[in-house]
């Protein structure tokens, strides 16, 4: 199979999501569309020549010829930090894509679905919740978002929003070092026993979505498979380290 070709785009427009979290809105020209949990390499390249990329999760459904991405800032990172501060309206980046066929959900299934994400993990996730929206979709489908403190949800209001309103969602947000006042869950990592209880909601027969940093992808989806959940279902997305 040819390799896939880079193209032309452009910022269309930003949106903060938390301190250290940004969505860019790129503009592509001829974009050929996208499943949700497909990602994109993203290329910039100095007036000297040099050029460097990294892979961006698509964070939207596919609406034609604009691709949305959500960038966390790495610190010390070459490429994350000018994409979120520095990247200006209307300046150019090249982008490849989309890339991946596995880990991608079908706006037209009807089967339960369980999205697990750590962290920034939650951009593919976000775009089936999306995807699901858009589609009119009332299949059951729980999102469980694992993050350190309440500070650090991306897409905070659209999350409460969605699982206020999209009947058959339930979004279940797990705060690691600090929850929130009133919280019914104190602070502390995605236990088994929460696991086994999102797995006896939906069934062992669900599609499960993991993606996050590899300790807690891998972590997951091993006590998925030991609960009873066949590991033909259970797909996984990882990240680690990268120079950002």
């Amino acid at each position: 199979m040819a390799p896939v070709a880079w193209q032309a785009a452009y910022l269309v427009s930003r949106k903060d999501e938390t301190t250290d979290a940004v969505t860019l809105v790129l503009g592509v020209p001829g974009w050929p569309g996208h499943l949700p949990g497909q990602h994109v390499d993203v290329r910039l390249t100095a007036e000297d020549g040099y050029s460097t990329q990294r892979s961006y999760s698509i964070a939207a459904p596919d609406h034609g010829a604009q691709v949305e991405v959500t960038v966390q800032v790495v610190a010390d990172g070459e490429v994350s930090p000018f994409l979120a501060c520095d990247l200006a309206i209307g300046d150019p980046v090249e982008l490849r894509g989309p890339i991946g066929g596995w880990f991608v959900w079908h706006p037209q299934s009807s089967r339960p679905t369980l999205l697990l994400a750590g962290g920034s993990g939650v951009v593919p996730l976000m775009a089936m919740v999306r995807a699901r929206h858009e589609a009119g979709s009332t299949a059951p489908m729980v999102l469980a978002y694992s993050v350190r403190t309440p500070d650090d949800v991306i897409y905070a209001d659209e999350l409460a929003r969605r699982s206020a309103h999209d009947e058959g969602l339930a979004v279940e947000l797990v705060h690691t070092r600090r929850a929130p006042a009133g919280d019914g869950r104190p602070a502390g990592r995605l236990s088994r026993d929460e696991l086994v209880g999102w797995v006896d909601r939906l069934g062992t027969d669900t599609d499960v979505f993991v993606c996050g940093p590899t300790g807690f992808v891998d972590a997951v989806a091993d006590t998925l498979v030991e609960v009873g959940v066949p590991a033909q279902l259970v797909r996984t997305e990882r990240f680690g380290p990268s120079g950002g």
